[in-house]
């Protein structure tokens, strides 16, 4: 099914910006742990220190050079959360004297700290952005909204964050019955979305097995941050782990194996072929070519463009194709000028759904495995995405490609970068 023109007033109301001279430098996250896994213990606030951490050191860009923090994060964790960005750039080494900002997106957080990044520099607030997300799944709280005055018999109210969120109240529904909509819509059949989450996995295990991420993944190790005149930090993983190195959820999965469990939402979608609930942080950073070509850094890509969308809730994971298309036109290109392309797997029939509708070679996409191998830390996947399509453009030889995701309520978000 391909209704080219059914999104055509999400797309012309489309929130758009052209950049110039903005470039993606360099790039680090730390592993994804599986839910209850590796790094149940850590904070968000914390994951993300890791993972700017790893940044400064990994690309040997000082940390004083940041001018600003934008840092992306949607359920707390922890009771410090409303310093989460502030935190994570004074015990990372950014100066004491940079603001820092946090924004929410649901699902598109991540591209949306890129973004921010890119407009603060774009007015010159900035020169150089640290951009952050980090998500900790494990520590969603149990939380109550109505006791603040006390308890009525009987109407204790205390219920599951991670769960409770995921039901839009606006069309009363999941989000896995939002991807069981577009598989209707689609035709999308439960054959389809096992062999994809297969290949999801099988890509996944590639990436891992041939070295690809030994450049964009940074062990975790226990740690204590001091901070002169502050009260210190640390993380320490699970399970007396010493170090933690691999994304958890990335595992041989064969097709019969994905064939044999039960439907989450009554239809196509499983515990398997969706996206896996994990804990994870990425950090990059974004700055103005002046300050590139002053240093004689070779960065990854150029930010070319980026688009935010609505749709309608009830098929909210459709959101990545008016955005890409969107971005394409601000840019002035077409969605064949693409070369690569990473649509968030929140849920197969989802990507598969935002696939027919763009038709672009499945090929081009999602190379080197999705969320649904990788895991999907709700406010970090943003920033890992758009990391992994600069990497891919570089190591590919490619002009453009585009990073993008669906977001619960209805939307989508899009970053377009160039490889020059």
């Amino acid at each position: 099914m391909n209704t080219a023109n059914a999104f055509a007033a999400s797309e012309a109301a489309a929130l758009s910006t052209r950049f110039d001279d903005i470039w993606l430098v360099a790039g680090q996250r730390i592993p994804f742990a599986d839910y209850n896994g590796a790094l149940r213990d850590a904070s968000a606030t914390d994951l993300g220190i890791c993972a700017a951490r790893a940044l400064f050191d990994k690309s040997g860009i000082p940390a004083t050079e940041v001018g600003a923090i934008i840092a992306g994060n949607m359920a707390q964790s922890s009771f410090d959360a409303y310093f989460l960005p502030r935190h994570i750039g004074l015990y990372s080494g950014v100066d004491a004297n940079v603001p820092a900002l946090l924004v929410q997106r649901l699902c598109c957080t991540g591209f949306e700290t890129i973004l921010g990044a890119a407009e603060q520099i774009t007015l010159g607030k900035a020169r150089v952005v640290l951009a952050v997300g980090a998500e900790s799944m494990s520590r969603n709280p149990v939380a109550a909204y109505t006791h603040r005055a006390g308890f009525r018999m009987g109407q204790v109210d205390f219920r599951d964050f991670l769960w409770e969120a995921t039901k839009d109240t606006a069309p009363g529904i999941g989000m896995g019955d939002t991807a069981e909509n577009l598989a209707k819509r689609y035709g999308i059949s439960r054959e389809e979305t096992d062999r994809f989450a297969a290949q999801s996995f099988e890509r996944g295990c590639a990436a891992w097995e041939s070295g690809w991420f030994d450049d964009e993944v940074s062990t975790v190790e226990n740690a204590r941050w001091e901070l002169d005149g502050y009260q210190p930090r640390a993380i320490r993983l699970a399970d007396r782990l010493a170090s933690f190195g691999r994304d958890s959820h990335v595992r041989p999965t064969s097709l019969e194996t994905l064939q044999k469990l039960k439907p989450a939402f009554g239809g196509v979608q499983t515990g398997g072929n969706s996206s896996a609930i994990v804990d994870g942080a990425a950090a990059v950073i974004v700055a103005h070519g002046d300050w590139v070509r002053a240093n004689g850094l070779t960065p990854l890509a150029r930010i070319v463009a980026g688009a935010a969308v609505a749709v309608p809730p009830e098929i909210m994971g459709i959101g990545p194709a008016p955005a890409i298309r969107a971005v394409a036109a601000r840019a002035g290109i077409g969605l064949d000028d693409i070369g690569r392309i990473e649509i968030n797997e929140a849920f197969g029939a989802q990507y598969l759904a935002c696939q027919r509708e763009l038709g672009f070679d499945p090929e081009r996409a999602n190379s080197r495995g999705g969320a649904i191998a990788i895991g999907h830390p709700l406010g970090a996947s943003g920033v890992r995405l758009t990391h992994t399509v600069a990497r891919q453009l570089k190591a590919d030889g490619v002009r453009f490609g585009v990073s993008s995701a669906c977001a619960g309520g209805g939307q989508g978000v899009a970053v377009l970068l160039e490889n020059l």
